[in-house]
């Protein structure tokens, strides 16, 4: 795993401009560093050694084509293979392989990758820069362009370091963060950079840069046998896990009490598992005993870490300028202790996200089996019902908020399983002018896959903006920051052809979720985790915010200029003093506000604006 950054374009001092770019990237890459510099581009490396520690240095070039590349191509070996009879390779990595493709089949390389990867390659004789993100969205890419100078790097922290970069905070798409706990869209809070979107490639020459797709998500529900289907998921599971434990160096597993990581780690058998957890007064949060209990079946060392209310809200500020961008998610700020614990022993991991998109997992995927009753109702009467409960303040009531959404079509109201705001909330919580609706930023989805079923199009929303600007977002930040390796055997493209086979049936019943991958995992798994309903990472950020030590911090926040300049401060106070009072459950929308202004405090400087 690496780190790299690069520009194109004059600079007088492109050496001193892209070793201080790349040096901002040295938690992702303490090993090793390397540079390429030209009269039109520079390109930085900062590399994490996990295969071909000797040769494996980066950048690569041959002459005509530079490459720089963050991630692991798992099937590199059977790509060499194919390309030793007319190339001679000087390395034994990935990275070159991924060279020699390129200069092969161009930019139909990619769909020949199975693995994670970002890859910048420099054409030096046309003088055309190439980058590229996996489908998965597992390994970030973020471009700016200024004065005819076009960079790009794996953080946004890099591109600061640019003297032709102009810091502007974009308020634009503020409401919608706060919708979605995360940032939704191609464009981020730095005004001018965006992330290169999963599955695509973007071509930059002489002042113009274009974009294209490489990867779609596709699905095919058809009856096939429940046995069979099994079966092949065992299959695509084995081989996966097989092709993520290729390292030159040892490779342990995150482990929780659920399913999913519990699948990999079955399959896998490393060493070492590793756990996090909250104080043993906040027991219903606790999963040490589940990862306990399957390691000493497995015969393998668990090593959990105890995290503390004081140490979590110490590390946050830190957490969030390693972040680049304010990620509410509570569970996110958690992985950055198990990643920690994991650092210290090994320098690749491996984790259980994907599977809950893949394989339906979460418990809105359920819906369309648990109110097929209600459905039968004709939609005309069932949407009357829904318009009469329509306003935002209803559909915070469990039994009404039921009524309204089987009365709207899905893209009416479904955004993604981690909801925070609604529209109309955040629209009079939210200050600024210009906001970008949630059904602007999904419409494109669903209008792409409008003949599909609602399951397809939930999986959808969840994949693009739960799990890449998520899930995944949190997992690669916070691995990083301690120079540790993340791999996720769900997101491989031979598990996600089984997967997308699947009916509804097969994904969801009136008991359980992921029906088929738990009956795929029932043989594996040596304990009842096969069977555990979702728990994900909670933390007990409902109680902390109810004592007193984090209720005067948040309060102090709230009373800031930077909430005054961006928040209705009367209002974010009473959802502070409603939640407080018991009156109110409304822990996330003041988690997702009290996020926002710490990693704003890490970036900008609110008196400058003044």
């Amino acid at each position: 795993m690496c780190g790299i950054v690069g520009f194109v374009g004059h600079n007088r001092e492109k050496k001193q401009i892209i070793e201080s770019m790349t040096n901002k990237l040295i938690h992702r890459g303490p090993d090793d560093f390397g540079y390429y510099i030209d009269d039109d581009c520079a390109l930085g490396h900062r590399r994490l050694s996990i295969i071909d520690l000797d040769t494996g240095k980066q950048p690569i070039t041959d002459g005509k084509y530079t490459i720089v590349f963050n991630g692991e191509i798992y099937n590199y070996l059977e790509l060499r293979e194919e390309l030793e009879d007319k190339y001679k390779f000087k390395t034994k990595s990935d990275t070159e392989v991924i060279l020699k493709g390129y200069e092969e089949w161009g930019k139909d390389i990619l769909k020949r990758l199975r693995g994670m990867f970002a890859i910048a390659i420099w054409n030096n004789k046309s003088k055309e820069l190439f980058l590229a993100r996996d489908q998965w969205g597992i390994k970030p890419l973020y471009y700016y362009m200024n004065d005819n100078i076009f960079m790009f790097a794996s953080e946004i922290k890099a591109l600061l370091e640019h003297p032709n970069f102009k810091k502007e905070f974009n308020g634009d798409i503020l409401s919608a963060y706060l919708c979605f706990n995360s940032v939704p869209t191609e464009e981020s809070f730095f005004k001018g950079v965006y992330r290169l979107r999963p599955g695509h490639y973007l071509t930059y020459k002489k002042g113009i840069y274009d974009i294209e797709r490489f990867f779609k998500l596709e699905f095919d529900e058809t009856k096939q046998d429940d046995e069979e289907l099994v079966s092949k998921i065992r299959d695509a599971m084995i081989d996966s896990v097989n092709h993520h434990k290729i390292s030159d160096v040892e490779v342990g597993s995150f482990l929780s009490s659920g399913v999913d990581s519990s699948y990999v780690v079955s399959l896998l058998k490393p060493n070492k598992t590793f756990t996090a957890s909250f104080e043993s007064k906040y027991s219903k949060y606790d999963e040490i005993k589940y990862a306990k209990d399957l390691s000493d079946k497995l015969g393998i060392e668990n090593k959990s870490y105890i995290i503390t209310k004081e140490e979590y809200l110490k590390e946050f500020p830190k957490i969030m300028y390693y972040m680049d961008e304010p990620l509410a998610d509570p569970s996110a700020i958690a992985l950055y202790f198990v990643a920690k614990e994991a650092s210290k022993y090994v320098k690749v991991v491996t984790s259980g996200e994907g599977a809950d998109e893949l394989f339906c997992g979460y418990g809105d995927y359920r819906e369309e089996v648990d109110h097929a009753w209600y459905n039968k109702i004709p939609y005309f009467i069932r949407h009357f019902v829904s318009l009469l409960f329509s306003h935002y303040k209803f559909q915070e009531i469990r039994g009404i908020n039921f009524l309204y959404r089987k009365g709207q079509k899905l893209e009416n109201y479904f955004i993604g399983d981690g909801k925070v705001y609604s529209d109309q909330e955040a629209n009079k919580i939210v200050k600024l002018n210009n906001q970008i609706k949630t059904k602007e930023i999904t419409k494109p989805y669903y209008e792409e896959y409008k003949n599909c079923s609602d399951t397809v199009k939930r999986q959808v929303i969840d994949f693009n903006f739960w799990l890449v600007n998520d899930y995944l977002y949190a997992v690669d930040r916070n691995t990083m920051i301690f120079s540790l390796e993340a791999r996720t055997p769900f997101l491989d493209k031979e598990v996600f052809k089984v997967a997308s086979t699947m009916n509804l049936e097969q994904k969801v019943n009136k008991e359980t979720t992921k029906v088929a991958l738990r009956k795929a995992a029932q043989n594996v798994i040596p304990n009842s985790n096969y069977k555990k309903p979702k728990l994900g990472f909670p933390v007990p950020l409902r109680e902390w915010i109810r004592e007193e030590e984090l209720y005067n911090e948040i309060k102090e926040k709230f009373k800031s200029l930077v909430a005054a300049k961006f928040f209705d401060q009367k209002r974010i106070l009473k959802l502070l003093e409603s939640h407080k009072s018991g009156k109110v459950d409304c822990f996330k929308k003041i988690w997702t506000i009290y996020t926002f202004i710490i990693w704003y405090n890490q970036y900008f400087d609110i008196n400058e604006e003044a």
